[in-house]
């Protein structure tokens, strides 16, 4: 991400300021929680999606910043959410909020965050950018809950988990891209080329997570590795694997997944599968082959820093280890 932080790294530097600033309120809880959710490390690539699609239209106002803060406000209060309904107990290589707050805390800070998120899109003065942000938080969502209905199916598609990634994961990024190129005042049709840009980047992003979920370390990924099988979530290795596995190693990943807890042996065993037939591979191909759709959507502007700044951004999203 060097070449974006060379370029937007005083900006990012605003956002936090600015996401601290908005944390402002009479319960110490909230900000304490919140806090410490933004210092546990996040990459930050939403709020510089904004700002980069923001600079890539020519934009030289002073709104880009905060609403950076809120797009980061959004995805603290998913994280909040998702760490409760995971039971997930690392994030970003620490305890998770839910962990030492407990399931209440992280739900109701999380609500504040998406509350006050509102409130300060308002302030932004621009109903397009209120209708893009708006319109993404509710289908996060709805992701969740498509999500939490493909649980445990073993017969889940391609198509239908892309569908869960586009709405879980890449619409905040795409919205972020979106909201950046409306600041900028950006042609309609360049306003789509950086809203796709973000919905590939995101489906990209999540795809390349659900690798590390069988092959890094949890110090590389920051989270409990084979979380995701644990909690009979089917991604996309796992997809190309029951397709193309024999029917005794189906059953052999059917009872792990069945399983209320899973042992370390068994998350061995599936993730020898996913290997053997190939998904860590397909995964990361796919994930490839939506990066190459970014560089498509970015031809439509100039060369320049900003541009190819975009472009490493995208390749470090499938070259990252966590």
């Amino acid at each position: 991400m060097q070449a974006a932080l060379n370029i937007i790294g005083d900006d990012l530097k605003r956002v936090e300021q600015q996401f601290r600033k908005d944390l402002e309120s009479d319960v110490p809880l909230i900000r304490k929680v919140g806090e410490y959710v933004l210092s546990s490390g996040g990459k930050r690539v939403r709020p510089a999606l904004l700002l980069l699609a923001a600079k890539l239209c020519d934009y030289r106002g002073d709104k880009a910043v905060p609403l950076a803060s809120v797009v980061e406000f959004i995805h603290t209060a998913t994280l909040l959410h998702d760490d409760v309904v995971d039971s997930a107990t690392l994030r970003r290589g620490i305890a998770s909020a839910n962990t030492l707050w407990g399931n209440e805390a992280s739900v109701l800070v999380g609500d504040f965050l998406f509350s006050k998120s509102f409130s300060l899109m308002v302030t932004a003065g621009s109903l397009d950018i209120l209708r893009v942000l708006s319109r993404a938080t509710t289908i996060i969502a709805e992701g969740e809950v498509m999500q939490l209905l493909c649980t445990g199916e073993i017969d889940l598609t391609e198509e239908r988990y892309i569908g869960v990634v586009r709405a879980k994961t890449a619409i905040l990024m795409s919205a972020a891209c979106e909201a950046g190129a409306i600041l900028g005042t950006a042609s309609p049709e360049k306003r789509k080329l950086l809203a796709d840009f973000g919905m590939d980047l995101g489906i990209a992003f999540q795809l390349m997570d659900d690798t590390l979920d069988y092959i890094a370390t949890e110090e590389e990924f920051g989270k409990s590795i084979g979380h995701d099988l644990e909690e009979g979530k089917i991604t996309l290795p796992l997809i190309h694997t029951l397709r193309h596995c024999t029917n005794a190693e189906r059953d052999t990943i059917c009872a792990v997944i069945e399983k209320d807890e899973m042992s370390l042996d068994d998350f061995r065993d599936v993730s020898a599968l996913v290997k053997c037939h190939g998904g860590i591979d397909y995964t990361v191909a796919t994930a490839r082959g939506y990066i190459e759709g970014c560089t498509a959507h970015l031809s439509g502007f100039d060369t320049g820093p900003v541009r190819e700044a975009m472009l490493d951004l995208a390749d470090y999203v499938v070259t990252r280890s966590r």
